[in-house]
């Protein structure tokens, strides 16, 4: 599970890239019930939070990277931008954004893991992460499809400090890897990974990529949300034995994510 501690490792923080900033603030607020609250000033809206029964969620920014394709950024806790920077590039991976620091709020860095799969880190300042997580309308998962898993797991192991077990999917499904917070128990793990093929990856050309996966009350609901607000579905909805009721998603600027119901504990 995700709490709010936010240990080195785990998932702290998210934001997406939209290249309609307004238009996607109201597909989220319709979907999961998120509101937006922008950061400056005028029509444009060209960032700002989300913020879920007053909680901040997530954050929006404009789409500005040429040929980038709109995508949610996972953030992930470190105590040191600096030396995750040095191990990215040790073990093959590719710096996008170099340390930098926002006012007092904390440190970044964003990076590419060595088959191109994107995502971030949080050196925690005054601001540590999102308020709210594993509660409808929330983060409660972090998944990465890849072409590699074992190149996956040394890379991460590495640069996050990663712990790893394996889950065999019925039917035959193929081995989902859960991920855990170095030296945390089974019952903090945050995410997992998935090995597919590079044509089952067509949303970036055969790249890994990282989702976000939100909690929310009904699955079916939110999949109705989706496509009423011109959103578009890839998979489900459909049950997941010991996890819940799923389905993987499109925002109308093809931002990929989850909506899960989990199963009653």
């Amino acid at each position: 599970m995700i709490t709010t501690d936010f240990v080195p490792g785990s998932p702290c923080w998210l934001d997406l890239a939209a290249p309609d900033v307004p238009a996607t603030a109201a597909f989220y607020n319709a979907v999961l019930g998120w509101d937006y609250e922008s950061m400056g000033e005028g029509e444009d809206m060209e960032g700002g939070m989300f913020r879920k029964g007053g909680k901040i969620v997530a954050g929006l920014g404009k789409l500005t990277e040429e040929g980038a394709r709109s995508a949610w950024m996972i953030y992930y806790s470190v105590a040191d931008a600096d030396a995750t920077t040095q191990a990215v590039e040790s073990a093959g991976g590719t710096v996008r954004v170099a340390p930098m620091d926002l006012d007092e709020w904390g440190r970044m860095a964003q990076y590419s893991d060595p088959l191109g799969g994107q995502f971030a880190v949080w050196q925690p300042g005054t601001n540590k992460g999102v308020d709210l997580v594993d509660e409808p309308g929330s983060l409660s998962w972090t998944e990465l499809y890849t072409s590699d898993a074992a190149a996956a797991k040394e890379f991460y192991g590495g640069v996050l400090g990663w712990q790893f077990s394996d889950m065999q999917l019925p039917g035959g499904g193929g081995t989902y890897i859960l991920i855990t917070p170095g030296g945390l128990p089974q019952e903090r793990m945050h995410g997992g990974l998935m090995e597919l093929p590079k044509e089952n990856l067509a949303l970036t050309k055969g790249r890994p990529y990282w989702h976000p996966v939100f909690n929310v009350t009904d699955c079916d609901a939110a999949v109705a949300k989706v496509t009423e607000n011109g959103g578009s579905v890839q998979m489900g909805p459909e049950d997941a034995e010991g996890v819940g009721r799923l389905a993987v998603c499109l925002d109308p600027s093809n931002a990929d994510f989850v909506v899960l119901t989990p199963t009653p504990s």
